[in-house]
C-alpha cells in the first residue's frame, strides 16, 4: 500500500473518543463522591494523629522519671529534661502537637500536649495530658 493511500485512508476514518461533555460529567461525579467521602475519614484522620500526641507525652514521662531519679523532684521546664519539641506543623515541621509541662512538684507532675491545628474544623483544639501516675487522658477530644 502507498503510503500517501495510507494517509488518506485514516483521514477518512472516523475515531471513536469521549466527547468533553462526557468527560466533564465524569469528573464532576468523582468530585461529588470524594466530597461526600472527606467527612467519614476526619475522625480517623484525628484519631491517628493523636497518636503522636501519647507517644510525645509517654518520652516526657520517661525523662521525667529519669530526672525524678537524680534530683528527687520533677521538673517544670521541659528543657533541663533534654526534650527537644519537633517543628510544629504551623513552623514548617511535621508535629501536630505542642508539649509543654503545666504543672511539677516534689512528687507530681502533669504535661500536656495541645494540637496546633483544628483537625476537624470545629473551632476546638485536641489536648492530651499525662501525670506521673501514668495516665493519659483527653482533656479536649477533637
Amino acid at each position: 500500500m502507498n503510503f500517501n493511500k495510507y494517509i488518506q485512508v485514516l483521514k477518512t476514518k472516523k475515531l471513536g473518543a469521549f466527547t468533553m461533555f462526557e468527560l466533564l460529567l465524569a469528573m464532576a461525579i468523582i468530585g461529588i463522591l470524594a466530597s461526600l467521602s472527606v467527612p467519614l475519614y476526619l475522625p480517623l484522620i484525628s484519631r491517628a494523629k493523636s497518636v503522636e500526641a501519647k507517644l510525645q507525652l509517654r518520652h516526657v514521662l520517661m525523662l521525667e522519671k529519669n530526672y525524678f531519679y537524680i534530683n528527687s523532684k520533677y521538673s517544670i521546664d521541659i528543657k533541663d529534661l533534654g526534650f527537644e519539641q519537633p517543628k510544629l506543623v504551623t513552623a514548617d515541621g511535621q508535629a501536630n502537637y505542642k508539649i509543654d509541662i503545666s504543672d511539677a512538684s516534689v512528687s507530681s507532675f502533669t504535661a500536656r500536649a495541645t494540637a496546633v491545628s483544628d483537625f476537624d474544623g470545629d473551632g476546638q483544639f485536641n489536648v492530651w495530658q499525662i501525670t506521673a501516675d501514668e495516665k493519659v487522658k483527653e482533656v479536649t477530644p477533637d
